[in-house]
């Protein structure tokens, strides 16, 4: 599996003696025949697919696709290496220098004569540092979860907190991990060594602005320029690009095709009603002139893959859009692609996800005037019963009106509408803050200064649903196919451009990605502008209504998990009724997460 990162020990101590070499600690999985390794006084580092230097003591690894912001770093980087262009810039600026590095990156520097150092990911995670302590107080650090313990030479510990947040999340959101002591670098973090001991500390945040009141035609072709140079930077021999038919993915194929004549696109299709989205992926190929590659993702596909998908991930993974994407990562592969460009981002950095929107209408209720609201709106609809659909309709607006944001978010979270004491064990809820997955939105959606409530969701999800999600997805699968991706909406110019644009240009409204859409009116059909958005996701709970080997499959998980006492076993029956009876879309994808963390604690050899 290609997996491009840093990892290493670090000691204070100047002693690595005693060391198990990086290689034969971390055992088959690490890459040797890719990786660059050095070991010197304090410190031992391992960089695959990437770069190392040394300068008068002081040591560099990197990887990953470095997009300079410093001209004469820049200038460095083309002439020589990544690593010499980071010695340039930690020469200059001294441990300051990731205010000058973009793009896609992890990177380790020490100075072994200060004493003094620093490990980072990129502004959006990108590229994954995970990182933990031995028991004799160094630092490890690598981009796999499970190579923490290997390097640190202890045995592997599941969190039951972890637990708990992967099935609030269905992921495991940093800076947590699903193994006690070991921990996830947050987005645009980096661990500095300070006064004798290791702290993580964000080294970059966006200056959200609302006062850039050029017009719009000016802003809209700032934009596309930014994104057009974006494609161009990241254009390789043997590129491609990921075509779902919404609005990042047809922009980015859109614009590969400025680049490289007649380019290839792949898509995915599904045989289910309100899945399938290749009518649209076919009308930008064609307006582009894209060569159009399309697979059918089947059943069969799910039995066959599934437990090899969820076994290649670190830690458990239950967005279930994952295994479209790994389809269609290796159906390029096996085309012959090197590279594939992703849309990922336009939604966070322009407000494309519909509860945006629906915040919005939610946030008006706040308006009314108090004595309305609690002497007259809402003792009446107290005293009326919830027989009647418009009055169980209001309440229920009422009542999520009155949750504040960010937790009003997490409304329509399955723990939530089910209820956790229905579904977490007693000995679950026992060892766990159940208030700790709220408190990780909190502290995000609270920390950009001064910021409108849109550019708070907007953060939030830079980190939740970006860097602890939907990049975690692509890049795994990715890596899982053998094939490089990145991702040209997150290039640092136009995340700040972004940055620039007043919250009511975003959105206008409750009309979501308006400015976005006005922009690229002129370059994309008007079809898919003004289309729903869907993505690849994958109708797992639907064709589990019908198909015998995925009812055998979710039955012979289903049975596993009930044995972990994670979850009240009257819990699981009561989710394959619903799933049955009611919703098979809606409870299916829950069943889907249940199932995979089931595969991941067996390919892990967790057994019950």
């Amino acid at each position: 599996m290609l997996i491009p990162g840093i990892c290493g020990r670090i000691t204070d101590r100047g002693d690595d003696s005693a060391a198990i070499p990086l290689a034969q600690s971390i055992g088959n999985d690490f890459p040797s025949g890719d990786a660059i390794a050095v070991q010197s006084a304090g410190i031992q580092a391992a960089v695959t697919h990437g770069w190392y230097a040394e300068d008068g003591g002081v040591h560099c690894a990197i990887t990953g696709n470095v997009d300079w912001l410093a001209v004469e770093m820049a200038d460095t980087q083309m002439k020589q290496d990544p690593a010499r262009a980071v010695l340039q810039a930690y020469r200059q600026h001294g441990l300051g220098f990731l205010s000058v590095i973009g793009g896609r990156f992890a990177v380790c520097v020490w100075d072994t004569q200060k004493r003094s150092g620093v490990v980072a990911t990129d502004r959006f995670g990108q590229v994954p540092v995970y990182w933990g302590h031995a028991d004799d107080g160094a630092l490890v650090f690598a981009p796999m979860a499970t190579w923490i313990d290997r390097i640190a030479q202890r045995s592997h510990r599941i969190a039951e907190q972890a637990i708990f947040n992967y099935l609030y999340f269905h992921m495991v959101p940093s800076p947590g991990t699903v193994f006690e002591g070991t921990h996830k670098l947050l987005a645009a973090h980096a661990l500095y060594f300070d006064n004798g001991r290791w702290e993580a500390r964000r080294y970059w945040e966006p200056k959200f602005r609302e006062h850039d009141d050029r017009p719009q035609r000016e802003l809209g072709e700032e934009m596309m320029g930014l994104l057009s140079s974006s494609v161009g930077r990241l254009t390789c021999d043997g590129v491609g690009a990921f075509l779902s038919g919404g609005l990042d993915s047809s922009t980015v194929s859109g614009l590969l095709a400025r680049h490289v004549d007649h380019p290839k696109t792949y898509s995915i299709g599904f045989d289910a009603d309100g899945y399938d989205e290749i009518a649209f992926a076919r009308i930008a190929s064609e307006r582009f002139g894209t060569e159009f590659n399309t697979y059918y993702v089947t059943p069969e596909d799910v039995l066959d893959a599934l437990p090899q998908i969820a076994g290649a991930y670190d830690e458990p993974f239950g967005n279930s859009s994952a295994l479209p994407a790994y389809f269609c990562a290796r159906f390029a592969a096996d085309d012959g692609r090197r590279r594939l460009l992703a849309g990922d981002g336009g939604d966070e950095l322009f407000a494309g996800n519909e509860r945006y929107a629906k915040q919005t209408i939610f946030e008006q209720y706040a308006k009314l005037p108090a004595w309305i609201r609690n002497h007259a709106l809402e003792p009446t609809l107290n005293r009326l019963g919830d027989g009647v659909t418009l009055v169980r309709k209001a309440k229920g607006y009422v009542n999520q009106a009155k949750v504040p944001l960010p937790d009003r978010l997490q409304t329509y979270n399955v723990l939530n509408r089910l209820g956790i004491e229905t579904i977490a064990s007693d000995d679950l809820l026992a060892a766990v803050d159940r208030d700790d997955p709220l408190r990780l939105d909190r502290e995000l959606y609270h920390h950009p200064r001064g910021a409108s409530r849109l550019n708070r969701m907007l953060y939030l999800d830079w980190h939740h649903t970006l860097a602890d999600n939907d990049l975690r997805k692509v890049n795994r699968m990715c890596s899982l196919a053998g094939i490089e991706v990145e991702y040209p909406m997150l290039d640092d110019r136009l995340v700040a451009f972004s940055t620039r644009l007043a919250s009511a240009t975003k959105m206008r409204g409750n009309k979501l990605r308006s400015f976005y859409k006005r922009a690229v009116a002129d370059f994309l059909p008007e079809q898919i502008i003004n289309k729903s958005k869907h993505g690849f996701g994958l109708p797992f709970g639907v064709w589990m209504a019908e198909h015998p080997g995925l009812q055998q499959l979710a039955s012979d998980n289903l049975a596993r998990m009930k044995q972990r006492n994670y979850l009240r076993p009257g819990f699981i029956d009561e989710i394959t009724r619903l799933h049955r009876e009611q919703h098979a879309g809606y409870y299916g994808e829950f069943i889907w997460v249940l199932i995979m963390l089931e595969l991941w604690l067996t390919a892990q050899g967790i057994n019950p």
